[in-house]
């Protein structure tokens, strides 16, 4: 017991260019999309919205 990891806050993952990191499904556009902005004022990375029709899928 007490084996934690540590503080989360500094851990990194390689990510590729054009590599999708989050899904969202079964809320309204809108609010995806303000959920994106929002979180793409606290990431590092230039963020873009991508649907399922933009992608050429279902």
């Amino acid at each position: 017991m007490g084996k934690g990891k540590g503080n989360p806050e500094f851990w990194v993952a390689p990510v590729r260019r054009g590599r999708i990191m989050f899904e969202i499904a079964g809320v309204p556009r809108e609010v995806a999309e303000r959920a994106f902005l929002t979180a793409s004022h606290k990431l590092p990375i230039k963020v873009r919205l991508v649907t399922r029709e933009g992608m050429g899928g279902e």
